[in-house]
């Protein structure tokens, strides 16, 4: 089967922030470079959907999230397997405190 990524609004909002940061920290070459390779990262999945481990702070929740670590980076996603998706709902910076994983989006 092939699967089509989608990204949530909040996962391509944090994409949006992380390049601001970096943007003003080191420069639009730094700032491209760390995108690609988060949305590289993801490009995994579409071979080997669970790869990814369970995300333990969001277990609570009705869909099963997993999540693959790029850098200092975790991107949250979740399968809906019947419909073919890789569903990214989060780019989370785990330098961050872990609870704050669990927000509401």
């Amino acid at each position: 089967m092939a699967f089509k990524f989608i990204w949530s609004e909040f996962a391509e909002i944090q994409l949006d922030e992380i390049y601001k940061f970096y943007e003003n920290k080191a420069g639009s070459n730094i700032a491209k470079k760390h995108l690609k390779g988060i949305i590289n990262e993801t490009n995994k999945l579409i071979h080997a959907t669970q790869i990814g481990q369970e995300e333990a702070l969001l277990k609570y929740r009705k869909i099963l999230y997993r999540y693959l670590i790029y850098k200092n980076y975790k991107v949250i996603y979740s399968l809906d397997l019947e419909n073919g998706l890789i569903k990214i709902a989060d780019v989370f910076d785990t330098r961050q405190n872990p609870p704050k994983i669990q927000r509401s989006k």
